[in-house]
């Protein structure tokens, strides 16, 4: 009898080997085809213990079972369920429609697994030993399960379609001969993508992909030093929320919850850049206790991001720089010390609407932020602190962000638009401190008056001089364009006629700058 035969009529065919045969009849049955030896050492398939031919199946014979089996035995539903099974030769199912249901636990697969657009119900590798897995374009009605697997040579996901989760936690995979470690551009996820855990040694590129609920990298390692990127995932759409955040290690732990009292925590750690340019995230982005690796050269760079949500919340990172260029946020949740220091933010265009501090975040902290973001004046990120802290009715807080503004602005300028500017901060602090003008104004006019009650004052003319007065005549000194009578009648000499000049200058000085000032109070408004 031909296999083709006895695959069709649901015979066992003559040239299978006893293992063979044991996961032909399981197939029919669908029952669990196990054959572990018991020995945790010996059946661990990515230690170095060799399986014999009592556990080794042919690849070819895998491929026939879930392209075109035998039929069911009455009353049961056939499935691939294998369990420390060693599989010889390379699995191919490329463009294969797969009915059955896949799950292969602890197994070992001797060359690569070849699935570029085949079609499966659902399929499930646990704790497998992959040297690759090649599935470019592959689409599952439901899951696609990988979780604790190691892949010596990464995998390939690109344009993949997964019908509700795609799982990688505790997954280990090196990278392949491009240098990345998961290639996933264009994935589309129904649900959750889950990399709990995850680590991965090489680029993890998921441009362009779609995940339909929430990418967990909870306590992911992430390990790419010496290329440019170690998560590559522009143009990334995650209709909930992306996590970067800890995890709990253990049989215990669960997944979003809250860690059990001496759970092990593991946190996200990256080691190379993050790009996640010109992604939507539909509720938030959680960096909590991030750990990032930046070389001077790499980043972390979320421009033009859009999110209701950011939680920027990690380590300052000791080197490279953090990029929010063109993101735009409602409440950003940070801390203090979460921030790079000068020279290594940049956030040229980056709206926010809420400040969200986590611990205390002091408005002279908050100035440094806005100052290490600029390393050339920008009023831009000033302006916006500024209204956001209006909004949240703290006016006096948005007054000293602006003062800080036209004191930076000043650093740029000529040396007498300099001065000038000294002038109006000594004065009225740029007109944020109007009342500043009033003590200026009081203090001149006492000096002005105790002066001029000792000065010599013959009138210009006899008999045309109304009666001298030195409060008087000091005030209309100071005050320009407004004339109270005394100036012009008296003849001042000397050191007195120079005092005269003097107060006239202050009294423009001051009444210049208090119209500066409220100028720019009225262009605010």
């Amino acid at each position: 009898m031909t296999e083709g035969a006895g695959l069709r009529a649901g015979e066992l065919p003559d040239d299978l080997t006893a293992a063979e045969a044991g996961m032909w009849q399981a197939f029919r049955n669908g029952s669990v085809y196990d054959l572990s030896s018991g020995d945790t050492v010996v059946d661990d398939p990515h230690g170095g213990h060799p399986w014999g031919e009592e556990r080794t199946v042919r690849a070819r014979i895998v491929c026939w079972l879930l392209l075109d089996g035998p039929p069911a035995l009455a009353g049961r539903v056939s499935s691939l369920k294998l369990a420390g099974v060693h599989i010889s030769g390379s699995l191919d199912l490329a463009g294969g429609t797969v009915t059955p249901y896949v799950e292969m636990r602890r197994c070992r697969f001797e060359q690569d697994v070849l699935l570029p657009e085949a079609r499966f119900t659902t399929m499930r590798l646990v704790d497998c030993s992959v040297p690759r897995l090649e599935a470019a374009r592959v689409q599952t009605e439901g899951d696609l399960h990988l979780p604790r697997c190691r892949f010596l040579r990464g995998i390939r996901l690109t344009d993949a379609q997964i019908g509700t989760d795609l799982m990688l936690n505790q997954a280990i995979v090196h990278k392949d001969r491009s240098g990345r470690s998961v290639a996933a551009d264009g994935l589309t996820v129904g649900q959750d993508l889950q990399a709990e855990l995850l680590e991965s040694h090489g680029e993890l590129s998921l441009r362009a992909a779609t995940i339909g609920v929430s990418l967990s990298l909870r306590g992911a390692r992430l390990a790419n030093p010496y290329a440019r990127l170690a998560l590559n995932a522009p143009q990334l759409t995650v209709e909930r929320s992306l996590y970067l955040t800890p995890a709990g290690v253990g049989a215990q732990a669960m997944s979003g919850m809250t860690p059990a009292q001496g759970t092990r925590i593991q946190r996200f750690a990256c080691e190379g850049g993050i790009r996640l340019d010109d992604g939507r995230f539909g509720d938030a982005v959680d960096f909590e206790q991030a750990r990032f690796t930046l070389g001077d050269d790499q980043e972390l760079s979320l421009r033009r991001v859009q999110t209701p949500e950011l939680r920027f919340l990690g380590e300052q990172p000791a080197r490279g720089r953090v990029v929010l260029s063109g993101a735009r946020v409602v409440n950003l949740m940070d801390r203090a010390d979460a921030w790079p220091g000068p020279g290594r933010l940049h956030m040229g265009g980056f709206a926010y609407e809420n400040l969200v501090p986590r611990g205390p975040f002091p408005l002279a902290e908050r100035l440094d932020w806005v100052a290490a973001a600029t390393a050339e004046y920008n009023p831009e990120p000033y302006e916006r602190l500024a209204a956001v802290l209006r909004a949240g009715g703290e006016d006096e807080d948005a007054r000293e962000v602006l003062l800080a503004k036209q004191r930076r602005h000043r650093e740029s300028l000529p040396l007498a638009a300099k001065l000038w500017g000294y002038a109006q901060d000594w004065t009225v602090a740029y007109g944020y401190r109007p009342g500043r003008a009033a003590v200026w104004m009081a203090v001149l006019w006492a000096a002005g008056s105790l002066a001029f009650a000792r000065a010599g004052h013959p009138p210009m003319k006899r008999g045309e001089h109304p009666e001298w007065d030195p409060v008087l005549f000091s005030l209309d000194l100071l005050l320009p364009v407004i004339d109270l009578g005394q100036v012009g009648f008296w003849q001042l000499r000397g050191g007195w006629q120079w005092l005269a000049t003097a107060m006239i200058l202050l009294g423009w000085i001051l009444a210049t700058t208090v119209a500066a000032g409220a100028t720019r109070l009225l262009r605010r408004n």
